[in-house]
């Protein structure tokens, strides 16, 4: 049978595995899986009732069906773990005596450490640290429980192995904080890749109108950029570029294939020397998609590429935390697009429904008309229409119909960025001006450490491009009807303006979203911190970092992780036997100090106990002396072995014994001299 508190350690231990991976296993599989491990509580409820082999089979097979329809296999990281996991909680159905609770616990300490193929973060470590402590505490009872010579509560068994377990934890963490520091660090054997259609971001490759509006409701950290922030542009310039939709049907915008055409690397190295800012990416998820880089950035390296609108991608997307080195250069220093390739840009960012918005057409012409067909002056004539038309910049535009731009235009008048930047491209289209739409982000915070700079899905952006006297030229609406958004940021704009909440939020709502996005803001430092002083320790960081002690290579390291071991085995040795030294009683102490005292032959033997030893002492004093020694042996069995005996007995009265037996012993040694 097994006990009952190395029971409550494996439920223990699957239900924080279980609430670890929660977030990344599918919800029918997370479903399957809270079912068996309530089944285990109930059935761990009533020790002798038995769980039945048809319940196990079923709920295991819905678990291992749950999977396949899922990811369509069972390899591969997320389909692997998810079997893992399967495996596990089958494992603890089964599980009836001693040999496969430790078979449990070791395995559940394996699938604790596939955990972090979903994620690195500080949260998951917590996790698993509770989980692995957990496991630890059920193999520690089931040692101690077989030596255990009575019944003790439950909870009072728990709460000792807790402790006795925390103590053996903090006895290792020396050795694990030494290892972690000067253990040679070796670079990556592989990376994990990321299946199909895997990717995770804010931003998508389409957008319809009210997309981004929803995703900029959300305070969730989207990437990091790490440089020298005296080298940081102004905030109106802070355009961070994902990719350009130039295709629109009506409803929904897209990217076509010339976008995303790669630009050869040689053609990229010329530019490189025109850097103006050297800075580094780095994503909330690992699973990107695209690299977020200022407008007009170079990726350094061979593993990430250019594409001819701009866009940043790896050449194969992995689960990879390490920050992305980028290079910022001079506005339009890419290489040109050819004749050919401007004919059909051209062509192809003026393309227009035509059954479709002809108010907005109607529109266009006008005011093209207006400005004498001259672009720029159109542009500055449409700008100034946006804001004389009373535009209000809002969360909540509301839903649009199929003519969407002349809806938004001539109709709500209210959108968010996506609305001004789709309905400015198309009437740029309509009067016959290439133009297209560029996602990404703008703005963003310094982080509290005033060493980073923080961009969050709420600065999610969406601006306009307009193919101006051969060239693209960036031109956000956005910026005329709400100014704020664009000079202070997404972040304090909403703090500022509780109205682009729409009026259905109240202030209990707003007050409340204002605390979650601070409360965030601490959490994404935190998880910054430990990601980069932790998860990112590699060995680049580390020479770094024994530079600074004054270590110059690796083998420095080497040799002071060995000094830094032997000091530690060192120190845990004195610091044992003075606890021994302490722990002694004053009674130990005085018969020590009593036994040194006397000849060799005289001394307690080896596996002599103390009644034996004064008994033997007493045969080589007179008769009149005996009694001493004889005293000393009750009282000192009164002491150590009757019930309360060490509260009816003084103990000097114990030792003065020991004095006197001293003296008698000395004066018989002098007597035979």
């Amino acid at each position: 049978m097994i006990a009952v508190s190395v029971r409550i350690s494996m439920l223990i231990s699957l239900a924080l595995l279980l609430a670890a991976q929660a977030l990344f296993l599918s919800p029918a599989l997370t479903a399957v899986l809270g079912l068996i491990w309530l089944y285990l509580l109930y059935a761990n409820l009533k020790p002798n009732r038995k769980i039945k082999k048809i319940w196990t089979m079923l709920l295991i097979g819905l678990a291992l069906a749950s999977i396949y329809f899922n990811h369509k296999t069972f390899i591969g990281v997320d389909a692997g773990v998810s079997v893992l996991m399967t495996f596990l909680f089958a494992k603890a159905l089964e599980t009836k005596n001693q040999r496969d609770a430790i078979i449990l616990f070791n395995f559940a300490l394996f699938v604790s450490a596939s955990s972090f193929l979903f994620s690195q973060s500080f949260l998951m470590a917590v996790m698993i640290l509770g989980c692995l402590i957990s496991n630890f505490i059920g193999l520690y009872r089931i040692q101690t429980s077989a030596f255990a010579t009575q019944q003790t509560a439950v909870w009072h068994s728990l709460k000792q192995d807790s402790a006795d377990v925390a103590k053996c934890i903090v006895y290792a963490l020396p050795f694990f904080v030494l290892l972690f520091l000067f253990f040679p660090r070796l670079p990556p054997l592989w990376h994990i890749p990321i299946p199909e259609n895997k990717a995770v971001t804010g931003i998508s490759d389409s957008m319809s109108p009210g997309e981004i509006a929803e995703l900029s409701q959300s305070s969730e950290l989207a990437f990091r950029v790490l440089g020298d922030m005296r080298y940081l542009p102004a905030r109106t310039e802070l355009y961070w570029r994902a990719m350009v939709l130039d295709d629109y049907d009506g409803q929904r915008w897209t990217s076509s294939p010339l976008n995303q055409q790669i630009i050869s690397p040689d053609q990229l190295s010329a530019f490189a020397a025109e850097s103006i800012w050297q800075y580094q990416y780095l994503p909330a998820d690992p699973k990107v998609q695209w690299i977020m880089g200022l407008e007009q950035s170079l990726p350094q390296g061979s593993r990430y590429l250019l594409g001819f609108d701009g866009r940043i991608t790896p050449r194969r997307m992995t689960l990879k935390t390490d920050p992305i080195a980028l290079h910022w250069i001079q506005q339009q220093a890419l290489p040109p697009l050819n004749p050919q390739q401007i004919k059909w840009m051209q062509l192809h960012n003026t393309a227009v429904q035509r059954g479709l918005d002809l108010k907005a057409q109607r529109l266009a012409q006008q005011l093209f008309a207006k400005s004498q067909n001259n672009t720029t002056i159109y542009i500055q004539n449409v700008l100034a229409w946006f804001k004389q038309q009373g535009f209000a910049y809002t969360l909540t535009p509301g839903v649009l119909g199929d003519n969407r731009i002349d809806v938004f235009l001539f109709g709500t008048r209210q959108g968010f960025c996506e609305h001004y930047a789709s309905s400015f491209a198309m009437l740029m289209r309509y009067a016959g001006i290439p133009a297209r739409v560029v996602v990404g982000y703008q703005g963003g915070q310094l982080a509290p450490d005033q060493q980073s700079w923080e961009i969050r899905q709420l600065d999610a952006h969406a601006w306009t491009e307009v193919w101006v006297e051969g060239k693209w030229v960036r031109y956000d609406p956005t910026a005329i009807i709400a100014p704020n958004r664009i000079d202070q940021g997404m972040q304090n704009y909403l703090e500022n303006d509780q109205h682009a909440f729409g009026s259905s939020r109240s202030n209990f709502a707003y007050r409340q979203y204002a605390f979650m996005t601070k409360m965030r803001i601490w959490s994404d430092y935190a998880s910054y911190q430990w990601q980069s002083k932790i998860v990112g320790y590699n060995a680049e960081s580390q020479l770094n970092w024994f530079q600074k002690i004054g270590l110059n290579s690796v083998y420095s390291g080497v040799i002071s992780l060995m000094v830094g071991i032997f000091s530690l085995v060192l120190l845990y040795f004195t610091y044992i036997f003075w606890n021994s030294r302490q722990r002694r009683s004053v009674l130990d102490h005085a018969i020590v100090q009593f036994n040194a005292k006397l000849k060799i032959e005289l001394q307690q033997k080896k596996g002599e106990t103390f009644s034996a030893w004064m008994e033997r002492l007493a045969d080589h004093v007179p008769a009149d002396e005996k009694q001493y020694f004889l005293q000393l042996k009750t009282k000192y069995e009164h002491y150590r072995y009757m019930p309360n005996g060490s509260e009816s007995i003084d103990i000097q009265e114990i030792t003065g014994l020991l004095k006197t037996c001293s003296s008698v012993i000395k004066k018989v040694m002098k007597n035979l001299v």
